[in-house]
């Protein structure tokens, strides 16, 4: 009996050590966060110093999980917005990436997202430079915005920045928004 609560109780200590802090300011989410670490690598930044990680608990996870930030738009309304870090990945089976998403005043209907999903990475990288350009509509409600790993492995990532730019960077979303519902069906024979 003393043997296997020597042993749970070494479990406890040994989960409690090797667990990832969540960062202030952030949160978990995803489609499946709980099997996954998420939180602060102590010393495994870019410099040395701690950068965020998301860990999956096994080789194969079905879902995402995420390490999560929202902003108040602010002065970054009605401009164009780059947001950039360093992101370092080991093993990952599925996919990673930074993501950022510019909310509406609609629930469920942003104006836009950018997840790199046209740029994910995968496998054994060491620190790389990614970004995300958006612009950012005058009515924007909220920015959110953090890291993603979909599937197993580990990401790493540290320094991010946020900066406005101006028009003559190019966006990071290879595509606009649809425009609003027409009244009535248009230029359906495509000669205009």
């Amino acid at each position: 009996m003393k043997s296997n609560a020597a042993k749970a109780l070494l479990l406890v200590v040994l989960v409690a050590l090797y667990a990832f802090d969540v960062p202030k300011g952030w949160y978990k989410a995803g489609s499946n966060p709980d099997k996954y670490e998420i939180g602060i690598d102590k010393g495994a930044g870019i410099d040395g110093t701690n950068a965020a990680t998301i860990k999956s608990e096994s080789e194969r996870v079905k879902g995402f999980g995420t390490l999560v930030q929202n902003l108040k738009p602010g002065s970054y309304a009605g401009k164009r917005l780059r947001m950039s870090g360093f992101i370092k990945t080991s093993e990952v089976n599925g996919w990673g990436g930074f993501w950022l998403r510019i909310d509406s005043e609609n629930p469920g209907d942003p104006f836009v997202f950018d997840n790199m999903a046209n740029r994910k990475i995968k496998g054994n990288t060491d620190w790389m430079l990614c970004e995300i350009i958006v612009d950012v509509p005058k009515n924007a409600t909220n920015i959110a915005y953090g890291a993603l790993l979909s599937g197993g492995g580990q990401l790493w990532f540290d320094n991010l920045t946020f900066e406005v730019v101006d028009k003559s960077v190019k966006p990071t979303i290879p595509y606009k928004k649809e425009n609003a519902p027409q009244d009535q069906p248009t230029n359906l024979s495509f000669e205009e």
